[in-house]
């Protein structure tokens, strides 16, 4: 299969999924990472312009751990997505038609920023939009029914999984690839008092305590038509 993963902000599918995502490329499958957002305002020193620059090589450096084929960048900044935005709806589009994806996994409607919610509405749109075929982008269209599956948010605040998916033997190759985001991890900590690796760990290891094993990753279904089907595609 081919798994396209979108998330906000660099780091927050490290965070959300990337358990999984790596689950899936060890079973063999394609992963592709794509990123809204470029991160460029998360830090109080680092002026954005460099932190765009670190950001984004942060985020490759923890795609090559997770195993992703490749890794995409909208490069959109901070505080600024908006799903209506025709422009990036349409890079969107053509990254979903050259990946071809059996299934989606991106930010839920409850997240606790507008970036992310917008990320994810805009997921949901282009998705549907990669169908038309009148609508030009260098990659023919797509199917536009591909399931969609909605991550955990920060803390699994307000968030019942649908479906869990078993990281036990992926967990450190999470934790490996969201310390790749050192400009984050590292300011966390300075800010914030914030051990951010140890957070994550904390939270797939009370997700497996839901599920009955030592860590897991969460995830809700996007309950429209015709994205709903019968295969078990979650690792």
């Amino acid at each position: 299969m081919n798994i396209l993963a979108v998330g906000c902000h660099p780091d927050d599918l490290e965070i959300g999924c990337a358990g999984t995502l790596a689950k899936y490329a060890k079973e063999g499958h394609n992963v592709f990472m794509c990123h809204v957002a470029n991160g460029n305002m998360g830090h109080t020193v680092i002026m954005p312009d460099e932190l765009r620059k670190i950001r984004v090589k942060e985020a490759q450096e923890a795609g090559k751990v997770i195993g992703a084929k490749e890794v995409f960048s909208l490069d959109v900044p901070d505080l600024k997505v908006n799903s209506y935005d025709e422009d990036t709806v349409m890079k969107l589009i053509e990254v979903i038609r050259y990946v071809k994806p059996d299934v989606i996994i991106t930010h839920g409607p409850g997240d606790y920023m507008k970036d992310h919610v917008e990320t994810g509405k805009m997921v949901f749109d282009a998705s549907f939009s990669s169908s038309i075929p009148h609508t030009y982008t260098r990659s023919p269209h797509y199917p536009g029914k591909v399931p969609i599956y909605y991550m955990d948010t920060l803390a699994g605040v307000n968030f019942l999984p649908e479906e869990y998916v078993d990281i036990s033997t992926t967990i450190e190759i999470k934790l490996n690839a969201l310390n790749c985001h050192q400009s984050q991890v590292k300011w966390m900590y300075e800010h914030d008092g914030i051990d951010f690796l140890d957070f994550v760990r904390t939270v797939s290891k009370f997700r497996g305590l839901q599920c009955g094993v030592q860590y897991a990753e969460g995830f809700r279904r996007c309950v429209t038509w015709p994205r709903l089907t019968t295969k078990r595609l979650l690792p």
